[in-house]
């Protein structure tokens, strides 16, 4: 039985290696503001970018190179060398946009597979259809489609893979069509630079043209006036409803731009749901949980399973400040015997350890402190805080790794619940 991908976001290197780490089977990046992402494409050289195709490769996963920006008339050269030299690195897939950029793609490298970005829209079979016929062997349908309409498109095309998102921001524009951004900062969306203008706070006017007369608008009290905040997305909930409609073949996590700890928790709870409905088991309080450990805007389940008339909860009106129920603390390097601080930390705290999908570890006890087991949980202690010299607290602003009591997988985490 083929199962479902489980897809996950490579903003980098350490991003790429963390996920893979925490169970996803495919990553999507890119270099160059090609891919809709500048700020995560100048994070990827094409030196490392290839380190990190070869390095999934060597442990059976996937990357798809994002490839996926709108181009000017100016750039189609630079994106024919773009494509010449991604296509050198073997990726899995090009994710793209324009029926252009496909050609593009056919032209130089037609070994290459592609998958349809979100961006071209896809909501119907007849769309569907033209692309597929262009060559296109993945699509990833609009965020604004139903459950019932890539069933649709699935049975009409059944090659045809289909890719979802069902975690991440949510745009307040059409699939990502937006302007907002262009107008105030001259920062383009579709070109990869959004500014996020529409997590801002407005205040809102009305003129009388005739008088020059201009009034403002109050906002009904406990509101807010984060008109265009879109929450973020979560599926998780829903994940057995997705598998059992037989239309998904790809679960796609958003946030190339997102921290090391949302790339882990994310990638860690999506693989928990996966893994258990294959198993015929499924908790979704349990994939919640971890999820909710993130910072995020608040959540909402969107249009997949809800058409969009359906909604009332899929904006964040009163702020944009991200809330989670746990702060993370510290990240073990990848020598397994030391972590840097992210968050406060004093001699005699106990933090949650997170560990990567599968991780195996053992108690153990010393000078330096205590890793143990209680609550169905792994749990360290430190009784010492060595970073050079020895501290009673460290800060996030100290870049010295702070020695482990025992080895413990590359890439954990520790955290500390948030007093509620």
């Amino acid at each position: 039985m083929k199962k479902v991908e489980l897809l996950s976001p490579a903003g980098n290197l350490k991003k790429l290696k963390i996920a893979f780490a925490y169970g996803a089977d495919a990553v999507y990046g890119g270099v160059s503001h090609f891919s809709l992402r500048i700020r995560s494409g100048k994070e990827f050289s094409y030196e490392s970018f290839k380190e990190g195709i070869e390095y999934a490769h060597s442990i059976g996963k996937k990357v798809y190179a994002t490839i996926n920006g709108f181009p000017f008339n100016s750039q189609i050269k630079l994106y024919a060398t773009h494509i010449e030299k991604m296509a050198a690195m073997e990726p899995d897939a090009f994710i793209v946009s324009t029926p252009g950029v496909i050609k593009l793609c056919k032209d130089i490298a037609p070994h290459i597979p592609l998958h349809l970005s979100t961006q071209a829209n896809v909501m119907n079979y007849l769309d569907a259809a033209v692309y597929y016929e262009m060559g296109v062997s993945r699509i990833i349908a609009a965020r604004e489609i139903s459950l019932k309409d890539l069933k649709q498109i699935k049975e009409k095309l059944p090659d045809l893979e289909l890719e979802v998102f069902v975690h991440g921001s949510m745009c307040f524009a059409y699939s990502g069509r937006c302007l907002i951004s262009s107008v105030q900062s001259g920062r383009v969306p579709n070109r990869g630079s959004c500014a996020n203008d529409c997590r801002f706070e407005y205040t809102l006017y009305a003129e009388n043209p005739e008088t020059g007369t201009l009034f403002k608008l109050e906002e009904v009290e406990g509101e807010g006036t984060y008109i265009m905040n879109a929450k973020d997305l979560n599926l998780a909930s829903h994940v057995k409803e997705l598998l059992d409609s037989g239309a998904v073949d790809s679960l796609k996590i958003e946030g190339r731009t997102k921290s090391n700890y949302y790339v882990a928790a994310t990638t860690k709870a999506y693989r928990m749901a996966i893994d258990d409905y294959y198993k015929g088991e499924f908790h979704p309080q349990k994939y919640q949980e971890e999820l909710h450990t993130t910072k995020h805007r608040g959540f909402t389940d969107a249009y997949l399973v809800h058409r969009p008339f359906e909604r009332g909860d899929t904006q964040k009106l009163d702020s944009s400040i991200s809330e989670g129920t746990h702060q993370v603390k510290a990240e073990v390097i990848e020598d397994g015997i030391h972590f840097l601080t992210k968050d406060k930390i004093c001699k005699g705290d106990i933090l949650e350890i997170v560990l990567p999908a599968d991780a195996d570890i053992a108690p153990c006890k010393n000078e330096i402190g205590e890793v143990f087991a209680k609550d169905g949980k792994w749990w360290l202690r430190l009784d010492k805080i060595e970073a050079n010299k020895e501290f009673e607290c460290i800060h996030s602003g100290n870049v010295n790794p702070v020695k482990l009591p025992c080895k413990l997988p590359a890439y954990s985490f520790l955290r500390k619940r948030i007093a509620d």
